[in-house]
């Protein structure tokens, strides 16, 4: 697969199709070039709110330390959210693990080149910069892409610092594990790739051994829909009052082998009477149907499969696994309250598995950190008065191309489920998504509030570009 990428990137080194990206770009100076920064939706924005707010080193002479001043204050940012193929989480499970890494490389390589496209992604061609470095802001990318990635960017011998978030989050772990002492045990939420791919116990325990600590328990709990369901995708999330589900729902459910909803667990699950589709007392017809239903059943099916396998270590750190679930912390600290708090039969089952006060890991600030040190590694920092290639960010999403033969589309428009999920890897001139850019319609209303309230950083800069208005 890496083979296929780099030898049709190299019969197009001018970067006039699809996957490729014009090589003589980086014989020159970039370091007035922007930085990249993708992920499979708009989850990484929260990667980029912490890079834009990041004071944690001294501009001048690069050392730690705040100096009031923004560590990225002169720089620009181009951001693509691939959304017409999220949630990267899902891949993995249905076989599509190689489809899933030519992708991750597709959206690299975007970055890299030159070509975007205007309104629905079937009409006119337009220009966007290359970047100089790349972050992979999404963690189901990461732990299934970034090695592919640095490997391209080894073969084309370009001077690209590439950061990945898992790294940054399993370091950032390790300087919460104490030293001398098995500390409380750490939950890992995350989508069902990223857990199936084991990335971050792996990271972990190779970070916390590095540093000669005794590695805690470490639990996950993959997630199939709490992404989606912030994206508003209508696979996982629907307002009946619009009218019938676009698309079929594929979020947790009697039936779902990967997140079944369990007769059983109903007390423990605490659904609210206005997130769930169904009837509350036929458990086989419930779906789910709003963030905050999600991001309980995944805290419920987390603690009480910790609980029925003997865990009995409190839970103290929680990794936010997956870059959309800082946009709800709310919600998830409240899942977790509420089970400490639940009482059933006079017994409260999870008081002793979850500590006090939990720490909730937001690797974001650790991955901006990493940014910089990279930057001025490579020495491609820009210093204030310096000029830039571009002089505002931009930020594109992916959209479904209606004109590639073959495509099927929902009738959203958006890529049909079936289709999106049985496509194979092997085709790297595949141009049935397209990149365009970020248009606030593109969004449902409740995404494009959460970006407003709770990443302001980003909302002005966002704000300023004229696509989203």
């Amino acid at each position: 697969m890496l083979g296929r990428v780099i030898a049709h990137a190299n019969a197009h080194a001018d970067g006039d199709a699809t996957c490729s990206f014009n090589r003589s770009v980086y014989r020159g100076e970039t370091r007035d070039l922007p930085i990249g920064v993708f992920d499979s939706g708009i989850g990484g924005l929260t990667v980029l709110e912490a890079i834009l707010a990041l004071d944690a080193f001294d501009n001048e002479t690069l050392r730690p330390g705040s100096d009031g001043r923004r560590d990225f204050e002169c720089e620009r940012f181009v951001y693509f959210g691939d959304q017409a193929n999220m949630p990267y989480g899902n891949y993995p499970g249905r076989g599509k693990a190689g489809y899933l890494r030519e992708r991750i490389l597709k959206d690299a390589i975007f970055l890299l080149g030159t070509r975007a496209w205007s309104g629905d992604g079937a009409r006119t061609e337009i220009p966007k910069p290359p970047v100089k470095a790349i972050v992979i802001a999404c963690n189901t990318a990461t732990a299934y892409g970034l090695e592919d990635v640095r490997a391209v960017i080894r073969a084309w011998d370009l001077p690209i610092p590439v950061i990945g978030i898992v790294e940054a989050g399993a370091r950032g772990v390790m300087g919460r594990v104490p030293s001398g002492k098995r500390g409380d045990a750490v939950a890992i939420l995350a989508t069902v790739g990223t857990c199936d791919s084991k990335a971050y116990p792996k990271a972990i325990g190779r970070a916390i051994g590095l540093a000669g600590k005794p590695v805690p328990p470490l639990i996950q709990q993959g997630s199939v829909g709490l992404a989606g369901a912030i994206e508003g995708d209508p696979s996982f999330i629907c307002d009946p009052r619009a009218g019938p589900r676009l698309a079929p729902y594929q979020g947790p459910a009697a039936g779902n082998p990967r997140a079944p909803l369990h007769a059983d667990r109903m007390a423990l699950y605490g659904f609210t009477a206005g997130g769930i589709l169904g009837d509350a007392r036929e458990p086989s017809t419930l779906q789910l149907n709003s963030v905050q239903d999600y991001a309980r059943y995944d805290v419920a099916t987390l603690l009480e499969d910790y609980r029925q396998g003997g865990g009995t270590a409190p839970i103290g750190t929680v990794v936010l696994g997956c870059t959309h679930f800082p946009l709800i912390q709310a919600e998830i600290t409240e899942a977790f309250a509420r089970l400490r708090d639940l009482e059933i039969s006079g017994l409260r089952p999870f008081r002793a598995l979850i500590a006090d006060q939990i720490e909730f890991l937001n690797p974001a600030e650790l991955i901006a950190r990493e940014l910089f040190r990279g930057l001025a590694e490579a020495r491609l920092r820009l210093k204030p008065g310096e000029r830039h290639a571009v002089d505002r960010d931009l930020f594109f999403i992916s959209v479904a191309n209606p004109s590639w033969p073959g495509v099927r589309l929902a009738p959203d428009g958006s890529l049909d489920a079936e289709y999106k999920y049985g496509r194979n890897a092997g085709r790297v001139d595949a141009d049935d998504t397209r990149p365009v850019p970020l248009r606030g319609e593109a969004l449902p209303a409740s995404s494009l509030n959460l970006i407003k309230t709770r990443l302001p950083k980003v909302w002005e800069r966002l704000a300023a570009d004229p696509a989203p208005r």
